[in-house]
Parts: structure tokens; sequence; C-alpha cells
């Protein structure tokens, strides 16, 4: 009996020693940080098994928070994220530039293996928060700051300054940048992978042309919303050779001549032409013939598109596209769901854009 209870004893040990750890170490990955911090109140064994898991403390997640600069030093001040990876403050409340200084001055320690920083909706960031945070961050890869229009080029200069391994960059809606901060983004990224550049309103040629030369490691290429561009700004796009996605959304400007200079990007898999209106056959025919992996296609809204383009490019899409969006294409007779399928049979999406 004596026997027995040691046994027992010695198992619950071990349990508690080594198995709930273990389902505690695979389990509290899986888990909002909320919970994490609620479950670290629950007894202080339990507090210290997960503090001893640090792959737990690598995502800081502030998303629509309020209070969120507080809660950021804060955080940043706690030994467990002293190697944060990923710093989430999309749309968070109250998050200044004041704050971003504070985590400069009293957490830099803390932001050295920071990867990846999401400011997207954070207006009330300026040029002076970004040399702030981005000073602390020598390790950032992504860095994304959607719908600011207090940063300027001044914002971008410290940014390419300071931090030199970015490789994923989002300044979408970003208004008050010019053709400056691409000169900058090309000088300095040759790497960069992802680029997203949507209603970026004062950029011109020039500037998209700069990117072109210099970041040929681009695989995706968001040019949603820019009317301004011409022909002239795509002739040399052919330099991405890696080019997998482009979304020129509402490239008024965009001719068959053009689309021709981006029909050469042969890996391309995604292309948005939606609201491009200048485009017709010809240039359609023409990405039929160079870019024969396409799996997403949108001609939404062009009326200047016949039965001929989509019969081109059933000859060499026909087994990739999944993805074909024709409707508002008035030239095009043959778009009910059936008579797509029968050229694209393997289409699941028929409609990007309401």
């Amino acid at each position: 009996m004596e026997e027995q209870q040691v046994e027992a004893g010695e198992e619950e040990v071990t349990w508690s020693r080594e198995t709930i750890p273990k389902v505690l170490k695979i389990v509290s990955t899986r888990l909002p940080q909320r919970d994490l911090i609620t479950l670290l109140l629950v007894s202080p064994w339990l507090n210290a098994t997960l503090i001893s898991c640090p792959s737990i403390w690598l995502l800081l997640d502030f998303r629509e928070m309020n209070n969120a600069g507080t809660r950021l030093v804060d955080a940043l001040s706690l030994a467990r994220y002293r190697h944060v990876k990923h710093i989430n403050l999309e749309f968070a409340q109250d998050i200044e530039d004041k704050h971003l200084e504070l985590v400069k001055s009293k957490c830099r320690d803390s932001l050295q293996d920071l990867e990846v920083l999401n400011l997207n909706g954070c207006q009330r960031i300026s040029d002076k928060g970004i040399e702030a945070i981005t000073s602390a961050c020598p390790s950032l890869k992504e860095f994304s700051i959607y719908w600011n229009v207090r940063v300027t080029d001044i914002g971008i200069a410290h940014l390419v300054k300071n931090c030199k391994h970015v490789v994923d960059l989002n300044v979408s809606g970003c208004k008050n940048l010019s053709d400056k901060s691409l000169q900058l983004i090309a000088q300095n990224y040759p790497e960069l992978q992802l680029l997203n550049l949507t209603r970026c309103v004062k950029l011109t040629d020039s500037g998209l042309q700069q990117i072109l030369h210099g970041c040929p490691s681009l695989h995706s290429l968001n040019l949603y919303a820019l009317s301004s561009f011409t022909d002239e700004a795509y002739k040399k796009i052919s330099l991405l050779s890696h080019l997998k996605f482009l979304d020129l959304c509402g490239a008024q400007n965009l001719s068959d001549e053009g689309v021709a200079c981006i029909a050469r990007c042969k890996g391309l898999l995604s292309l948005n032409l939606t609201w491009c209106v200048r485009v017709t056959d010809v240039g359609v025919i023409v990405v039929a013939q160079g870019c024969t992996s396409l799996e997403f296609l949108s001609l939404f809204g062009i009326v200047g598109v016949t039965n001929k383009c989509l019969e081109a490019l059933s000859l060499t899409c026909s087994n990739s596209l999944t993805t074909l969006d024709v409707n508002g294409c008035i030239g095009i007779k043959k778009r009910s769901r059936d008579e797509l399928l029968q050229m694209f049979p393997k289409l699941r999406c028929f409609k990007v854009h309401s």
C-alpha cells in the first residue's frame, strides 16, 4: 500500500514537472495573447512554466486596443519580451510619437530581434515616431504603415537608414510620399520582395522606374488606384524577373502598349487590370501569349475587350486560371458561368469586384 502511494506520488510529480509543461508549451502557442496573460495570473507555478517558454513571447498584439501606447511601453519593459519578433499595432488607439520615443529610450534592447512591425492605421504617428522606432529595430524585415498621411519622405529616409534588411514594405495610403521615397527605397532595398504603393497619389513614372531598376527581387507589386502612371512607367517592368503579383486596378492611362511590356513578366500569376479602361483585346492577347501561368486575372469594367481575348486566354491559360472577373466587360458576350467554365474548367471565382 505504501509502495503504491510512493509510486502515485512520483507519477504526480512527473506529471506536473514534465507532462503538463510539455502540453502547455504546445497549447500556449495557439492561444491569443490576452488568454496567455490571463493564465499567468492563475498560479505562481503556471506563471513560471509559461515564462520559461520563450517561443510564446515573440508576439505583441495590440490590434485595435485602447491605450496601446502605454501598453506597448509596459510590455517591452518585461523580461519575457526581450526577444520579441512581431509587434502588431494595427488600428491601435492612443499610440503617438511620444510612445515610440519612450520605447527607444527605455526598451531598445528588447527590439534588437524585432522583424515585423505593423503600424497600419496609426494616424498619430509622424516622421518623428518613425525615426524613433526604426532606430531601435536593426533586424526589421517587414514594415507596414498603411493609411498614414503624416508620414513623408523624411520618414522613409529614417527607415532606410536604420533598417537595412526590409523585404516587405507597405506604405499604402501614405499620400504625402513622393518619388523621393521611391528613390530611397530603390537605392537601399535591392532585396525587397513585396511593395504596396496603393493610393500614393504623388508618385510619377520617374519614381516607379527607379523601383523597377533598383528592386529586381520584387515578386509582389501593388499599384492599386494610381492613375497617374503612363505606359512609359512600365517599359522596364520585365526587369522584375521574379514578379508573381501585380495590381494595376484603376490605371486609367495604361494602354495596350504598356500591357505588352507587362506581358514580358513570364512568371506572373496574378494580374489585376480592373478599370484599366484603355486596354483592348490587343493587350490582353499579348498577356495570354506571354503569361501562360496566370491563375488570377481581372478585366472588370473594361469595355474594349471582346470574346477574342478570352479565346486567346483559353489557348494558354485554361489549365491555370482559377479566378477570372469579366463583369462589366460589355464587349464579351460569352461571360455566363457555364460559358466561362467551358473555356476555363478550373475556374472557382468569377467575381472579384462588386
